[in-house]
């Protein structure tokens, strides 16, 4: 008995390990390895793959039986039925093109494969960077009730004392019933926020999510990933796919506006002749053949290729606005970056010249029973800033995994 305690304890600390160790880039695998829309991603990816084989055959063999209900009579015998075998061919080169197209834009897939899991990377953590500050709102709003509380005491002394007022404690209390609800409020706020983000690692929406203790300001150049905006990300890679596939379609287009060639074979079962006698009388015939199309109807293929041109400028533009797009969104970015790290030097000292200022407060208070509404003041007010350093950080690190999103980083 005592063993299987030991052991059970022994595991559950292990669990326990685990889960602490558990970090924003595990939450990243794990929702790449669950996330059924990323899975849906990748097996449109591996769908595109079974189309190269596809382009790359010829088409099928024609086989043709004919049966002679009134024999036709030839110098060997009557034929009594034919059987044809025909291959049609391409003009050269014409699979290869289109084999090629064809894993272009597989390949396409997979850079589109690649973009849906860095978005979902950026969606992790943009779920879990509001549950870190829901986390630091919630123990500021208990920190807050336990000083509000010691307050109270400390105001009710004072009255009981003659050093104070009455309605000092009724101030305290108002403010204690306020933050008791608030903190109610960021509690409840909780469950919307943990199943929003087990969704999209695709488990239990009850299950626990292990957040950091604290986040810190790395320093960062202004130009962070600036050299990867442009050469990695797959959104750009998969419309440059695009256009060599496009490329490979407009000779596809011109290919199949030439002659097609095709092989075949006759074989024509032939009837004895009664009527004379002949070396190779009744013996079957049999016939090599060779076709070709004459493609003079020239309006489709020339419309086909017309439209691979035209394709070819559409994936132009398209690169052209999405890489304005992002240098936009980048620069915007990194403004929004410089902001916030800056509000966050700023929080710092106004929390510290705040708390500084609540001392001196708290000590005059103390000596007169005096000012006591500017202690409750200054309280809340260190309250506030603490509070905006945590969304200033919450911010930060958000807007610094949407730069990493559109600069494709690695995880």
């Amino acid at each position: 008995m005592r063993k299987n305690i030991i052991i059970s304890l022994i595991l559950s600390a292990c669990s326990f390990y685990d889960l602490q160790a558990q970090s924003l880039v595990d939450y990243f695998h794990q929702a790449a390895e669950h996330n059924p829309g990323l899975q849906a991603e990748y097996k449109t990816f591996e769908a595109a793959l079974q189309k190269i084989p596809q382009a790359k055959a010829l088409p099928d063999p024609t086989f043709s039986i004919g049966y002679f209900l009134s024999a036709v009579e030839t110098r060997v015998g009557p034929q009594r039925a034919k059987f044809s075998l025909t291959q049609m061919f391409p003009w050269f080169g014409t699979l290869k093109a289109k084999g090629d197209a064809t894993a272009l834009l597989a390949e396409a897939k997979y850079q589109a494969f690649l973009d849906a899991r860095n978005q979902l990377y950026y969606q992790v953590a943009a779920s879990y960077y509001p549950l870190y500050e829901l986390e630091q709102w919630t123990a500021l709003e208990q920190e807050n009730i336990e000083i509000l509380e010691s307050y109270k005491t400390i105001s009710t002394k004072q009255f009981e004392n003659g050093n104070g007022a009455m309605v000092d404690v009724l101030r305290v209390d108002i403010m204690l019933k306020n933050a008791t609800t608030n903190l109610q409020i960021l509690k409840e706020k909780k469950k919307p926020l943990v199943a929003a983000f087990n969704v999209l690692l695709n488990r239990n929406e009850t299950e626990d999510v292990i957040v950091q203790d604290s986040l810190v300001i790395e320093t960062q150049r202004n130009d962070y990933r600036r050299d990867s905006l442009l050469t990695d990300n797959p959104i750009l890679k998969e419309i440059d796919l695009k256009l060599k596939a496009s490329k490979e379609m407009e000779q596809v287009a011109i290919k199949q506006g030439l002659p097609k060639f095709g092989v075949g074979l006759d074989y024509a079962i032939v009837g004895n002749r009664s009527d004379v006698e002949l070396p190779d009388n009744g013996k079957d015939i049999l016939m090599p053949m060779v076709s070709m199309s004459i493609p003079i109807f020239r309006s489709k293929y020339k419309a086909s290729v017309k439209e691979a041109q035209l394709m070819q400028e559409s994936y132009q533009f398209q690169k052209g606005e999405y890489t304005n797009k992002l240098i936009s969104n980048y620069e915007t970015m990194v403004f929004e970056l410089s902001k916030q790290r800056q509000m966050i030097g700023l929080y710092d000292q106004q929390i510290a010249e705040t708390q500084q200022a609540l001392n001196l407060l708290y000590t005059a208070y103390g000596n007169s029973g005096k000012e006591f509404e500017e202690v409750l003041r200054m309280q809340q007010q260190l309250l506030k800033y603490q509070k905006m350093k945590a969304t200033a950080l919450t911010k930060y690190h958000t807007v610094l995994a949407k730069i990493d999103y559109i600069t494709a980083k690695d995880y």
